[in-house]
């Protein structure tokens, strides 16, 4: 077998250089190389792969038409990040994803899968490019992200309403439960609605959605709203109301969802990723910054992996149970924990029934003004306590209706089996096991904690001197924004000492074609964005907004 020798005039030259695996130049592969079978090519390049650390599959063949003899056979590299892999093994539970960001030239879509680690914070999984938003090209990315991850399919999957993605859904992920982001819908009624009548029912069809926890009395309640404000043969109303157990919180709640209800953790990473990447980028230019908008990110679950470790956040409530939590769950997750807890203290409970099996309690909680009555049921043969909020299937803490309860029964420590392990500071010690049985290790560089403590230990030392004197205090605060600016060029890659050695590692990378995707024009927008777009106008002679052209200040002189 013969390697192509020809360069393809397709091909752009990366801006910056990459990182290059450090592999002894005979075991690399070479343009022009020759193989006696494609069993030989597959194993040497293979061999190469491991060594580099990556994977490699067979990917397509080229054919001649008549004799069928292979004229051309590809080989393609998956580079598995065994810190995602890992984070999966986690956090895998919930998954988001969103394909409207655009980040690259050729307008294809990027497509990253998130998810949520023990201190609420958004991590990436995976993410993809794709070509065309086909039910074809989401069931190759689920496939590949399958295939790499470790462990079961994910409990849900939260994205925005597409028919090709809910049927790829589907066919790889069957025991996955797919859930619309109720924040692409709910902004649709502004748009979808007459004016009139959205301003006068907009509120009712809001508590509607959120606050009712009983799935009679949603659907008894918005068929009385669409009713009596003549919306009841509303195209767009039914169509949403026919897919009301995919969004509606009544219908969902009942499925672990790291308390999401929208994707807007993808939403919120674009705007993060805005900082490293734009649409200028070619295909290389996006993998050497998308790195780098990574390794920002870890550097921040570092970090709070660090506080959890060395500081102890103070108790609000004087009860064992807080304390006890203090020790276990992460800062940002104890203190939603102590928010139930501090909101249990005023619930008024009240014994509805109680027979050999189970106690039903009403637990009323006063909230902005307004009673809201929860059933809270205990079942005697499980000891296990359950409440109509749902708050604990849904979100992974106790909530305060349940906790109003164990301080009635006077249980001093929260029983391990309302603790979620994805919640603990401990939630990444555990053993991730591949496919094949093998531990993923984590390639992070946890020294980073270490470096930082060093440098600002340092920093201390130099600030104190430098205080002694106003000259002190100059000179530190000059070497400082000095030092600040060559950082950040250092950091954006700017400089003599780019990585990747010499020129003759330079690589090629073959420039995909524009495409236009779904959402690549018609992101939603809020209606208080739209109402400002529309309301905001420019005079066309000086540009200021506070008059138009016929009164402008500028036309009256000039006449």
């Amino acid at each position: 077998m013969v390697g192509d020798s020809e360069e393809n005039d397709d091909c752009v030259i990366a801006d910056e250089m990459i990182y290059m695996p450090e592999v002894r130049n005979e075991k690399r592969p070479k343009v022009g190389m020759k193989f006696d079978s494609l069993d030989f090519v597959y194993d040497f390049y293979n061999r190469y792969a491991l060594l580099a650390d990556f994977s490699i599959r067979r990917h397509s063949s080229g054919r001649e038409k008549y004799s069928k003899e292979i004229l051309r056979k590809e080989f393609v590299c998956c580079k598995q990040d065994a810190t995602s892999r890992r984070a999966y093994g986690f956090y895998g539970d919930v998954v988001v994803l969103d394909t409207t960001f655009n980040t690259n030239r050729y307008g294809l879509p990027f497509a990253p899968m998130l998810g949520v680690n023990n201190h609420g914070q958004t991590i990436v999984l995976a993410c993809a490019f794709l070509s065309k938003e086909t039910t074809e090209s989401f069931i190759w990315m689920f496939e590949e992200f399958k295939k790499a991850m470790p462990g079961v399919e994910p409990k849900m999957i939260i994205t925005y309403q597409d028919a090709a993605m809910a049927r790829a859904i589907f066919e790889v992920f069957p025991t996955t439960f797919p859930r619309l982001c109720i924040w692409h819908i709910t902004t649709k009624f502004s748009d979808k609605l007459p004016r009139t009548t959205y301003e006068e029912y907009w509120k009712e069809f809001k508590e509607t959605i959120w606050e009712i926890d009983n799935i009679d009395e949603f659907e008894e309640k918005w068929h009385a709203i669409i009713t009596k404000s003549g919306l009841t043969d509303h195209p767009w109303l039914s169509s949403v109301f026919d897919l009301r157990k995919s969004w509606v919180p009544a219908y969902v709640k009942h499925i672990f969802a790291a308390g999401m209800s929208s994707s807007q953790r993808a939403e919120g990473s674009h705007a993060f990723f805005k900082q490293y990447i734009s649409r200028r980028n070619s295909l290389m230019d996006f993998i050497t910054r998308f790195q780098r908008a990574l390794s920002h990110q870890r550097q921040k679950e570092l970090l709070a992996d660090h506080i959890d470790t060395f500081e102890k956040p103070q108790c609000a409530v004087l009860l064992t149970m807080d304390k006890q939590m203090a020790e276990i769950y992460t800062k940002t997750m104890f203190q939603k924990f102590e928010q139930e807890l501090m909101q249990s203290l005023p619930c008024f409970m009240e014994l509805k029934m109680d027979d050999a099996s189970k106690a039903i309690y009403k637990v009323s909680e006063r909230k902005r003004g307004k009673t809201r009555v929860i059933e809270v049921v205990y079942d005697k043969y499980s000891d296990q306590w359950s409440c109509s909020c749902k708050g604990f299937e849904f979100i992974g803490i106790l909530c305060c209706h349940a906790l109003a309860l164990l301080e009635r029964e006077q249980i001093e420590y929260l029983p391990n089996k309302y603790i979620l392990n994805r919640w603990k500071k401990t939630a990444k010690s555990g053993l991730v096991l591949d496919s094949n049985g093998n531990e993923i290790k984590d390639c992070e560089n946890n020294s980073l904690l270490i470096k930082r403590s060093r440098m600002s230990r340092l920093a201390s030392d130099v600030i104190e001197h430098a205080l002694m004197s106003e000259k002190g205090c100059e000179l530190l605060s000059n070497n400082l924004n000095d030092t600040r600016v060559m950082l950040k060029l250092l950091n954006d890659g700017v400089g003599p000492s780019k990585v990747g050695g010499s020129s003759s590692q330079t690589r090629y990378l073959k420039d995909p074609k524009r495409v236009t995707h779904k959402g690549s024009s018609k992101r939603v927008k809020g209606a208080k964005e739209m109402r400002m777009e529309r309301g905001i106008r420019h005079c066309q002679q000086c540009g200021q907004t506070s008059h138009d052209i016929r009164r402008c200040p500028r036309m009256a002189n000039t006449s």
